[in-house]
């Protein structure tokens, strides 16, 4: 990642915010900015992650509302939004965001601060992003506050998300414009009127990630005990964008002992920029405050593997299926698909044979020329030889 020299830029009449960009995994330049703390030294560092559609900038207020004049600040234009690179609306892939989050908290460690000092606010979108970067890199950080997050997002046409994912498979990558009206995301006419001026909103999503944010988003939510950081969850009673229920769902399932769960009333989607945003306000700050003052002491996995959800878990998997059920079925069909298979593929039987993890089975895998009976036991084995995981 390269990082590039700082340009002062005010921000409010309080803080005044440097504009930088950096250079993610994939050399897409990604643009942020950054409020130094006004106390010295600081006491440790928010990063805000904006909604889908939306920019950093649309989350600078949070700096000088929240007073915490002694925690620096870092708000960055995910790829393909804001002032940032990359074709608007577009990402490679969900997975892709996700990484951009963990070059950006290696980012500001030039500024000092390392996973320890950090805690995140992040709202709809971004606030799955942000779920799925402490459930899939594990941070050691301080604490996450999520606003609305868009685990379920409501596409009022019937069938609309099967509709996109078959469309995508039929032509390929397309775009899916957003309709929602400022008005039905909060009651502030200011921040109705900004966002409906603002040229910087992208309308347009990629279908890819569309599709992939609502698998991603399920799959967390059905892990979420994985997650034992500190989880402050703040839900809009009254949003027309996306569902409570897995909201509700992903708190239940969350594993740490710290862990709060507001439903604001009233509130719509954009809930840290709601009219009423100081109830909101009034949550995140102290909860803030306290983690950074006495950190929550990591939860100890040592013994997971003999007690925990990852041995029930465990459990559960080497438990005998009952034959007739739909799981027992499935897998049943798919041992007898191997063994059928076996007899036309060279390699297929060596896995029988050998274990497919043996040395014997990798070695015919390296070797990667397709052998068995007959044009479709070649067929057969080139499958096996291009599955993914060798």
């Amino acid at each position: 990642m390269l990082h590039e020299p700082t340009i002062a830029a005010s921000a409010s009449e309080q803080r005044v915010a440097q504009e930088r960009t950096f250079r993610t995994h994939d050399g897409t330049e990604i643009f942020y900015r950054y409020w130094p703390a006004v106390g010295r030294p600081a006491k440790g560092a928010v990063l805000l992650f904006h909604r889908g559609h939306e920019h950093g900038g649309r989350m600078a207020h949070l700096v000088d509302e929240l007073d915490m004049p002694d925690h620096a600040f870092y708000a960055w234009d995910a790829r393909g939004n804001g002032r940032s690179a990359g074709e608007r609306g577009y990402a490679p892939s969900f997975a892709a965001l996700v990484r951009d989050i963990d070059c950006f908290v290696r980012e500001i460690g030039r500024d000092g601060f390392g996973q320890r000092d950090i805690a995140l606010i992040a709202q709809s979108f971004g606030a799955v992003l942000a779920a799925a970067w402490v459930h899939d890199y594990a941070p050691q950080i301080r604490a996450v506050v999520l606003a609305s997050p868009a685990f379920s997002v409501k596409l009022y046409l019937p069938f609309a998300k099967q509709g996109i994912a078959l469309w995508q498979k039929i032509k390929g990558r397309f775009f899916v414009n957003s309709y929602v009206k400022a008005k039905f995301l909060t009651h502030d006419p200011e921040r109705i009127v900004s966002f409906e001026a603002d040229p910087l909103i992208t309308r347009p999503i990629a279908s890819n990630i569309l599709v992939e944010l609502y698998d991603h988003a399920a799959r967390i939510v059905a892990d979420a005990r994985a997650i034992t950081v500190p989880t402050q969850l703040l839900i809009s009673g009254s949003d027309w964008v996306v569902r409570h229920g897995p909201q509700h769902e992903f708190f239940v399932n969350l594993a740490g002992p710290a862990k709060e769960r507001h439903v604001l009333p009233g509130f719509f989607h954009d809930t840290l920029g709601e009219r009423e945003r100081r109830k909101a306000l009034d949550l995140i700050k102290p909860f803030l405050e306290g983690q950074f003052a006495t950190p929550e002491k990591p939860v100890d996995l040592t013994a997971a593997d003999r007690a925990g959800f990852t041995r029930d878990e465990a459990d559960r998997l080497a438990s005998p299926l009952a034959l007739l059920s739909p799981r027992g079925l499935y897998w049943a069909m798919s041992r007898a698909s191997i063994r059928m298979g076996a007899w036309l593929s060279s390699g297929m039987k060596t896995g029988i044979a050998t274990g497919f993890d043996s040395g014997s089975t990798l070695d015919y895998v390296y070797e990667n020329e397709a052998r068995g009976h007959g044009p479709l036991g070649r067929m057969i084995d080139r499958t096996f030889l291009d599955a993914i995981g060798w």
